[in-house]
C-alpha cells in the first residue's frame, strides 16, 4: 500500500515537469535568468550620457514659431532684444566729449589743488573752479574733434599726433616746473598735465608707453626734477 503512494506520487511530479517544460517550450520563450554581464553590456553601463543638448527643436521653439505666427497673423510687430553677449552700442563723438570734457575738467581741479598744496598757498577754490569750467568747452571741443569718424580712419596717424603731443605737453610740463616760477607754473600745469594725460589715454598701448619713456629721457638728460 505505501509502496504503491510513492509510486504513485513520483509519477505525479514527473508528470507536471514534463507538462511545465512542454508549456515552456511551447510559448517560445527561450530567456534564461543568469547572472553574467556580457562585453556590450558592460560598454552599455559605462558609456557616459549624452549632453549634447536636444537633437530637434524643444518646447521653446515650438512656442517661438508659434507665437510669430500668431503675431504676423495679428500684424504685430515685435521688436527684437540684444543679447547680453552683444556689445553695447558706442556712445558717439557727442557722448564721448561730454564724458571726456567732464572728466577732464574734474581733473584740471585735481591738478590745479596739488600745485596749491605744493606751493603751500592757501587754495582760492573760486579760481580753481573758475579755470576748470572755462577748460571745459575747450576740452569738450578737442575731444568732439578727435572722436568723429574722419578723425578714426587713419588710427596710426591719430597716435602719431597724440603721440607728439603727449610727449610735447610732457616735456613742456617738466621743463616750466623747473625753469619757471611758482606762480607761472600754478597757471599753466593743470591744462598742459591734463592734456599730457589725456594724450596717453586716447593712444594704443605702445604709444603710450613710447610717450612716458620719451619724457622720462627728456627729464634725465636736461637733469630736471619731477617735483
Amino acid at each position: 500500500m505505501g509502496g504503491n503512494r510513492k509510486a504513485r506520487r513520483a509519477a505525479g511530479q514527473a508528470s507536471t515537469a514534463s507538462t511545465s517544460a512542454t508549456a515552456t517550450q511551447g510559448s517560445g520563450n527561450s530567456f534564461q535568468p543568469t547572472t553574467e554581464i556580457d562585453e556590450d553590456g558592460v560598454e552599455y553601463i559605462l558609456q557616459h550620457p549624452d549632453r549634447s543638448g536636444p537633437k530637434g527643436k524643444t518646447l521653446f521653439d515650438l512656442a517661438e514659431e508659434r507665437q510669430r505666427e500668431l503675431d504676423k497673423e495679428a500684424g504685430r510687430v515685435r521688436s527684437s532684444t540684444t543679447s547680453q553677449d552683444e556689445d553695447p552700442l558706442p556712445l558717439g563723438p557727442l557722448g564721448d566729449a561730454i564724458l571726456y570734457s567732464i572728466s577732464m575738467a574734474s581733473l584740471h581741479v585735481t591738478l590745479d589743488v596739488i600745485v596749491f598744496t605744493q606751493y603751500r598757498e592757501a587754495i582760492l577754490w573760486s579760481e580753481i573752479f573758475t579755470r576748470g569750467l572755462t577748460a571745459l568747452p575747450i576740452f569738450f571741443l578737442l575731444v568732439y574733434l578727435t572722436h568723429v569718424d574722419f578723425s578714426n580712419r587713419f588710427p596710426l596717424l591719430r597716435n602719431i599726433i597724440f603721440a607728439i603731443g603727449g610727449i610735447a605737453a610732457g616735456c613742456y610740463l617738466v621743463f616750466s616746473g623747473n625753469k619757471h616760477g611758482y606762480y607761472y607754473v600754478m597757471k599753466a600745469a593743470p591744462p598742459v598735465g591734463t592734456l599730457w594725460i589725456w594724450s596717453v589715454v586716447e593712444v594704443d598701448v605702445l604709444y603710450a608707453a613710447l610717450n612716458a619713456l620719451a619724457v622720462f629721457a627728456y627729464s634725465k638728460w636736461n637733469g630736471f626734477s619731477f617735483f
